[in-house]
């Protein structure tokens, strides 16, 4: 029997956002800056460029990208912008994950009750 999905994970404003999070970090150069902020302090857009072979205009167009995911916020200090990273939509999407994990854990325990039955019940 499959578990009802939770009233959390099933609105459409939800899996709008959980779309965007997943489309933002499915880019490598993102994914490599949320790795970057996930230290815990913030960082200007001059530190994030240091050491990539990336323009800073690159680094802010992906910055926008995951600012727009809510994953990462801006921090304006004086006339620079800092960026750091939102943990709270990585603990909803842990949350997501957790529950498709168990609907397959489910899932796959099933299918191997099935394969191992004995023949006669079939």
């Amino acid at each position: 029997m499959l578990a009802p999905i939770p009233n959390y994970l099933s609105t459409g404003e939800l899996a709008q956002r959980q779309a965007a999070i997943f489309a933002a970090l499915g880019d490598e150069t993102r994914l490599s800056i949320v790795t970057k902020l996930s230290v815990g302090r913030p960082y200007s857009i001059a530190k994030l460029t240091e050491g990539t072979p990336l323009t800073r205009q690159a680094v802010t167009k992906h910055l926008r990208v995951l600012e727009g995911a809510g994953i990462v916020r801006s921090i304006r200090l004086g006339r620079e912008s800092l960026f750091a990273l939102d943990p709270a939509p990585f603990a909803e999407m842990k949350e997501y994950l957790d529950f498709v994990s168990t609907q397959w854990d489910n899932a796959l325990s099933r299918l191997k009750a099935f394969v191992e039955a004995p023949e006669a019940g079939r």
